[in-house]
């Protein structure tokens, strides 16, 4: 990868990444993401995908040629097709390390070394190399051979216990939270692993887990102290009063665990005789008397919808009224952040979608483009690499690139 791919140059300022190129090997979530973050901040990101593409691109998607969440997903990338059980697949991808400033992964521990692509290996083509590993369970232990997804780690590390309601079946977190998290724990860690390669010179491992991704979420909850029973309230509720409440034909969130959010809420609402009854006047007695409170509240909101609930508090009470994400489209907070931004894709056409989720002042990065098409960019990278068209006609014609 000599030079960057012929078709879909970045456009617009540099971003800190510039000039950064990674090799996306993950699928579904985590660990394409992450990369995305990494594009976003101008990194050069060429997805590399098995004959079969990426599993999300089969997800469930109301869009009639594209699947939303790979669309969503893997912004300003590069589209590669190689097939690694082949071996011209495999030298095809081994061209693109030596040159390469990251490779990012999410197979289990044992597949990579099996496919020739293990640390140790690419290590001895590319020693510059930052290889960053997504598992489900981490690379040591009696589960790190076990595949692990995001609703599976919810559900074995407790989130979904402390979702359901007290006393009820656990509930499922949906937004895929902890892939999420983890993407945002790839593109951080491979960031520090790049700026320590700059006093180095050296790559090294990054290992990602969902399990840590789902723990380290739930660090405010994962306190044990020394004498303290098993069984003890580890959430962080704050006893019904701050919450979803049900406004005139709508809902709102509403806060009010400091004394001064307190007091407005109290005050906005008409109920200025809670405030001032001693029983309430901390986070924790309004908790032990939320059953008292609580109704009176809800007879106050019912007086007015969500969105006029908002105008009343203003900036003296934290609230949102409960919208459908559709309304963030053309909400004026995220128009005024630029937050979304119109991109062009070759099958569905333009569309509007994130653009860059970290601001940087100098170097804000250059504008996104759409996710590829499956193998959209195969020709052009591998050509970069220094592929000729000849070898580029026997990769295809084996079926070693697509």
């Amino acid at each position: 990868m000599t030079s960057s791919p012929s078709t879909r140059q970045r456009r617009g300022p540099a971003g800190p990444l510039s000039g950064v190129r990674v090799l996306d090997l993950s699928a579904y979530i985590a660990g394409p993401y992450g990369c995305t973050m990494l594009a976003d901040q101008g990194a050069e990101v060429v997805k590399i995908e098995p004959p079969g593409g990426d599993n999300l691109r089969s997800y469930p998607s109301t869009l009639q040629a594209e699947s939303r969440a790979f669309i969503g997903v893997n912004r300003s990338k590069h589209g590669v097709v190689l097939d690694l059980k082949q071996p011209e697949g495999l030298a095809a991808l081994l061209r693109l390390v030596r040159e390469a400033d990251v490779l990012v992964h999410n197979f289990r521990p044992g597949v990579p070394k099996r496919l020739g692509i293990g640390h140790e290996q690419l290590n001895a083509i590319n020693p510059r190399l930052i290889y960053c590993a997504v598992t489900g369970y981490g690379e040591t232990g009696p589960m790190k051979d076990k595949a692990g997804y995001d609703q599976v780690l919810q559900t074995m590390t407790g989130m979904c216990a402390l979702q359901g309601k007290r006393g009820g079946a656990p509930e499922i977190i949906y937004g895929s939270v902890v892939d999420y998290y983890a993407a945002a724990l790839v593109a951080a860690g491979v960031a520090s692993a790049l700026y320590e390669r700059e006093r180095s010179g050296l790559g090294q491992q990054v290992g990602i887990s969902l399990l840590r991704s789902a723990l380290t979420m739930q660090s405010a909850r994962l306190i044990w102290a020394e004498g303290e029973p098993r069984d003890i309230g580890r959430d962080m509720r704050s006893g019904g009063v701050t919450g979803i409440h049900p406004a005139r034909a709508s809902h709102i969130y509403v806060s009010a665990n400091t004394p001064r959010f307190w007091a407005a809420l109290c005050a906005r609402t008409g109920l200025d005789a809670l405030a001032a009854d001693p029983r309430y006047d901390s986070v924790r007695k309004r908790a032990v008397h939320a059953a008292e409170i609580v109704p009176k509240l809800h007879a106050a909101l019912a007086a007015h919808s969500a969105l006029e609930w908002e105008e009343i508090f203003g900036d003296e009470v934290p609230c949102a009224a409960a919208r459908k994400v559709e309304d963030m489209f053309d909400h004026p907070q995220v128009l005024a952040e630029d937050i979304i931004g119109t991109i062009a894709h070759p099958v569905i056409g333009p569309y509007r979608g994130v653009t860059r989720p970290i601001k940087f002042g100098r170097t804000p990065g250059p504008e996104p483009f759409a996710a590829p098409t499956l193998g959209q960019d195969s020709d052009a990278v591998l050509a970069a690499s220094g592929c000729s068209a000849a070898e580029l006609a026997r990769l295809r014609a084996s079926g070693a690139v697509r």
